[in-house]
């Protein structure tokens, strides 16, 4: 007999609760209507809050109650359809947050996370996210990928060095490959300057890529110390945003110009404005990365921005239209990357970089691991800017 499932569901703005859902099967009138005979069920070993799931959990995205809630996957393969061919029951695996079928020309030109085939709606799909296919989300005992040879990140490695990095390896099916698009988009290299801003999870993970590449100085901008202090504790300089809002003026501090050859956006719609009492400016970011980033520089936007929001300060962020100075960036000849990032990019080489040492993405991100039952008092801290990364641990298997 199956084991029961239970996982985290949207219950309206500011809720989450922990119910008990139906085990996985292969065969899902629910979910786009497809039997998914080259899926996998997984039992889910680790799975992560990400500040994504926190929009729509403030109510700011036009999530349905009921929706589940997770795309933040690392698990072992327990079942497996008839059409699988190359993944086997007992692999220890990390799931790209992106659904993706392998067999459309964005998936073959490695565009994952614009899957043409995977979401009736738009292009991309992923796990329990609002308007994304509607797929089931991973913060669960178990869960159900399709595609899974496609999808499926193999860790070649035993288990037992897994589960010993398993807070590590559990970063790679989003925000450290997240973090590390942004940067690499960006153009950041060796020796290159760079400001992050947002020092939430994502941003931790771009400016922990950002070292990883080379960078000769990370300059991160926030406006909560403790997510400052957590900064510092990896090399990273910073800048507080609540003290006041000549952004060059800081930069200038630092770097002795007021210019950086290179900046990502890690803060998405939910922009604040610089200073102590400024309120909410969902275009502050994109600004004053234009501002601040030389002629000819770059600029990642892995930060999210949504068509739909109900909280928006106006009619126009309502619908994500935003009042962005595209003439700066234009009269610069900056470079712009946007949209999620498409993690089977990244996450191989960053998982390398993890089993062999290179990196310490748990520790710079502050991961902090909690019963999948906690989830509700995670959401909570992390919305009051808790400077954590919330790990579920479904099955009391992370650090056992």
């Amino acid at each position: 007999m199956a084991d029961t499932n239970r996982g985290v569901v949207y219950q309206g703005s500011g809720t989450v609760t922990v119910e008990d859902l139906d085990y996985p099967e292969l065969t899902l009138h629910e979910q786009n209507g497809r039997r998914l005979q080259h899926g996998a069920i997984l039992k889910v070993l680790a799975t992560n809050i990400c500040g994504s799931d926190q929009h729509m959990v403030r109510g700011r995205t036009t999530a349905p109650v009921g929706q589940t809630l997770g795309h933040e996957i690392t698990g072992e393969v327990i079942e497996l359809g008839s059409d699988v061919e190359f993944i086997k029951k007992g692999d220890l695996v990390s799931v790209p947050f992106n659904i993706a079928c392998g067999r459309c020309r964005n998936c073959k030109e490695r565009n994952t996370g614009v899957c043409e085939n995977v979401n009736p709606a738009r292009a991309g799909a992923a796990y329990g996210y609002v308007d994304m296919g509607g797929w089931r989300g991973g913060q669960a005992r178990y869960v159900t990928v399709p595609y899974a040879d496609f999808n499926l990140l193999k860790i070649p490695a035993d288990r037992d060095t897994v589960m010993a990095k398993l807070t590590d390896l559990a970063m790679l099916s989003d925000i450290f490959p997240t973090g590390y698009h942004g940067a690499y988009t960006a153009g950041v290299t060796t020796g290159s300057t760079v400001y992050v801003a947002g020092a939430g999870p994502v941003g931790l993970a771009c400016a922990t890529a950002c070292l990883l590449l080379g960078a000769a100085v990370v300059i991160v901008g926030d406006m909560v110390d403790s997510r400052l202090e957590q900064a510092r504790s990896f090399g990273c300089e910073t800048i507080d945003l609540s003290a006041h809002g000549d952004l060059p003026e800081q930069i200038e501090q630092v770097l002795g110009v007021p210019e950086v050859d290179a900046a990502v956006d890690c803060v998405g719609f939910e922009a604040r404005g610089h200073g102590k009492d400024a309120g909410e400016q969902p275009a502050t970011v994109l600004n004053s990365v234009m501002e601040i980033t030389r002629a000819a520089g770059g600029i990642g936007i892995p930060g999210l921005y949504v068509t739909g929001d109900p909280g928006g300060v106006d009619e126009n962020a309502q619908v994500g239209q935003l009042g962005i100075r595209i003439g700066l960036g234009w009269a610069k000849s900056h470079v712009f990357t946007t949209g999620q990032c498409p993690v089977m990019r990244y996450n191989r080489q960053l998982m390398m970089a993890i089993l062999h040492d290179r990196v310490q993405i748990a520790r710079n991100v502050n991961a902090t691991v909690i019963p999948l039952d906690d989830a509700p008092a995670g959401y909570r801290e992390f919305d009051q800017g808790a400077a954590r990364k919330y790990v579920l641990d479904p099955h009391g298997l992370v650090n056992a």
